[in-house]
């Protein structure tokens, strides 16, 4: 089913504020504060952000969209496995004066962190380390976090193009999204990295899942709607999902809210996946 595109280069396509067409012609992310790095199979600068069908509400197809308000993401994951009292500081940042801290690896914070090769298969990596330390600056406890959109099938090229140089739409959107890649891709690395991390002893907290809404409910449907929650704890997967917020005026951009979170365990997810 097609989709049409509602918010490119982080703005409505009908907006037509200065923030707006500064963005379409730089090309910025105005989550980033820099340059989209969303790009065509030709490598040309996407910036489509969300997509939403003629029969449901809006689908975030990039995952840079959900680290709006300065990455507020990890800061609401810090406050469920850490509490809310510790400043986040990029690895890179890190000194000896800071005081107890929540040390953050990840793009633009800190390198991305390789999870140990348990087998004979090829390597993994996490989008971001949370890692809780003292005042000394030696690790009390540390919890990976997955940030995932959805990919896009079809094509939005046309629409795309017609936003960019301001003219009427004249050829439809075939753009829908790929959600096989819940069976193929997403839930089995969950699985996987989960297992991995629970061989950590200082991964008290387990692995943290962030997506679109739309992304959680297909999870959900796929293993059969009825995960178990469980306390947080080694070995468990904490999604939390989230969505755009109401419409807004003319050079704003719409807020992303938290629309809930559910703690379970790798075991259930795999246990559900298998079944």
């Amino acid at each position: 089913m097609a989709s049409n595109i509602i918010e490119f280069f982080g703005y409505s396509p009908d907006d037509l504020s200065e923030a707006a067409k500064d963005a379409r012609k730089g090309r910025i992310c105005p989550i980033l504060g820099r340059q989209c790095v969303k790009t065509l199979s030709d490598g040309e600068i996407s910036g489509v952000c969300t997509l939403k069908p003629k029969t449901r509400g809006p689908v975030i197809c990039c995952p840079v969209r959900l680290y709006a308000k300065n990455y507020a993401i990890l800061h609401d994951i810090a406050a469920i496995a850490f509490g809310s009292d510790f400043p986040m500081v990029p690895a890179s940042a890190l000194t000896s004066t800071l005081g107890e801290c929540v040390a953050v690896f990840g793009r633009g914070w800190g390198k991305e962190l390789r999870l140990p090769n348990r087998g004979k298969g090829g390597s993994y990596f996490v989008d971001w380390v949370l890692a809780h330390l003292d005042a000394s600056g030696d690790l009390i406890s540390f919890v990976a976090v997955e940030v995932q959109s959805i990919d896009t099938t079809g094509n939005y090229r046309a629409e795309r193009e017609a936003l960019i140089r301001g003219v009427s739409i004249t050829k439809p959107s075939t753009a829908g999204f790929n959600w096989e890649n819940v069976n193929k891709r997403i839930v089995p690395q969950l699985i996987y990295k989960g297992h991995v991390l629970r061989q950590e002893p200082l991964c008290q907290k387990g692995l943290f899942f962030v997506c679109p809404t739309p992304v959680y409910e297909k999870i959900k449907e796929r293993l059969g709607g009825g995960l178990r929650s469980y306390p947080i704890q080694p070995g468990s997967l904490t999604i939390m999902w989230y969505d755009l917020g109401p419409e807004v005026r003319s050079g704003e951009i719409r807020e992303l809210e938290n629309r809930g979170h559910l703690t379970t365990t790798i075991d259930q997810i795999a246990l559900a996946f298998t079944a």
